[in-house]
């Protein structure tokens, strides 16, 4: 049975294109309309329309899929309503479910126009969100014609469902409980290459003849489309019996942007064996005491060392924070730290960019740009504080930066010099 759920796009919404408060920036960008993907919702596949029965489709915005908010509150039987004063959606209370017999047309991908809000506030039953994608950076509503859609991993945690993607049959699952998975991007190789990427083939290709290599000398771990420092770039990740590669590449021009080479201590992964990502976080939550149900995930996530794949796992309960650090082969608690002392849920407050924070760690280093290979720059939490890691080299000199993500304050400095 196919349901369809309809869009009340009352004035008031089409009064959000208003000028932003606070200072805040809105961004205008490409997107495309995605009638050819399939949204499935316990069990029941679902058109979304607007009031006067019209078809909405899905919207993908630099790879990340976006739902129409006000069809998701109608299919949560809930009411949307917007204060324009203060840019604020509320999610709350109980409505009625209306829809209409129209059938959705199909019309491909349609390129279309779309602003990024981030004056836009989203309350769910009185507590205001915050969203952010498998990468960990901050993700906006975005408006078009009218209509707020939020990304598939907001639409996950809003309506407490786990969200999965059928690349095959172009189907979104949204079911059972919420998890914090990859599933908010995905787009096949010919879908990169024709959004203008270079595709993971040629991105593999690009670090191998970087690296004087051959594909058959090769392990490959991982290539990947990821968005990091306001631009999409491939992250390429494989070995050789003693050593492990490490690259970002520019998604669309192919350059080499940063390359880490890891030998001491490395060693040769001997199996193919991996728990799973829900099964590391059932791991966590049970060494914890706790239950899915009882706490708030902040990250969940992959990460490789020394040819070795872990998972990090972040979420906090009150007024303590849980990270956990898991083996991927075995299931392994590598490390662990709790933070109870002076950490707070975190704040609603903006943060700077990424590049932001670089020039921050670069002016205090005082070094040049120009001289600068990165290895790290990752946005984290920290008793309830968000801060950017970020590490880079000059020469045989190595730095750690801790940034404050809101205030830009630097919270740690060290640097070392590599004989």
């Amino acid at each position: 049975m196919k349901k369809r759920f309809a869009i009340v796009t009352a004035a008031i919404m089409a009064a959000a294109m208003a000028v932003p408060t606070f200072g805040a920036t809105i961004r205008t960008a490409d997107a495309q309309l995605r009638s050819d993907f399939t949204i499935v919702v316990n069990g029941d596949e679902v058109d979304f329309k607007t009031s006067s029965g019209d078809a909405v489709y899905p919207i993908l915005y630099e790879g990340t899929t976006y739902l129409p908010l006000r069809a998701i509150g109608e299919l949560m039987g809930k009411n949307v309503n917007w204060d324009e004063k203060n840019k604020v959606i509320t999610i709350s209370g109980e409505r009625d479910s209306t829809s209409s017999n129209k059938d959705n047309p199909y019309i491909g991908k349609k390129d279309i126009r779309v602003q990024e809000r981030p004056d836009f506030t989203i309350v769910v039953e009185d507590d205001e969100k915050e969203f952010y994608s498998v990468t960990g950076q901050r993700v906006y509503p975005i408006l078009y014609n009218g209509s707020t859609y939020l990304p598939l991993r907001a639409i996950g945690e809003i309506m407490n469902k786990d969200v999965v993607w059928n690349n095959s049959t172009k189907t979104i699952t949204l079911s059972g409980d919420f998890t914090v998975t990859d599933a908010d991007s995905f787009e096949t190789e010919e879908e990169e290459i024709a959004n203008g990427y270079i595709g993971k083939e040629s991105a593999k290709n690009i670090a191998l003849g970087y690296s004087n290599l051959l594909a058959k000398d090769m392990t490959f771990i991982r290539a990947e489309l990821d968005y990091d420092d306001g631009r999409w770039v491939y992250d390429v990740e494989f070995y050789t019996d003693n050593k492990e590669y490490d690259f970002e590449i520019d998604a669309t021009t192919g350059k080499v942007l940063d390359v880490d080479y890891d030998v001491d201590g490395w060693t040769r992964p001997e199996t193919t064996k991996d728990i799973g990502l829900e099964e590391a976080k059932a791991i966590a939550l049970k060494d914890a005491g706790l239950k899915a149900n009882q706490v708030k995930f902040v990250k969940a996530g992959t990460d490789y060392d020394d040819g070795r794949k872990y998972y990090e796992v972040e979420f906090y309960k009150g007024n303590r924070e849980y990270d956990y650090t898991i083996d991927a082969a075995t299931g392994k608690i590598v490390e662990v730290d709790y933070d109870a002392e002076n950490y707070s849920k975190p704040s609603s407050t903006s943060v700077i960019s990424a590049d932001e924070a670089r020039k921050i760690a670069l002016k205090h280093a005082g070094v040049s740009s120009s001289n600068v290979r990165y290895e790290k720059t990752e946005l984290d939490y920290d008793d309830g504080r968000q801060k950017y890691e970020i590490e880079f080299r000059v020469g045989n000199m190595e730095y750690e930066y801790e940034i404050d993500a809101t205030s830009g304050n630097v919270l740690k400095a060290e640097k070392d010099y590599d004989d």
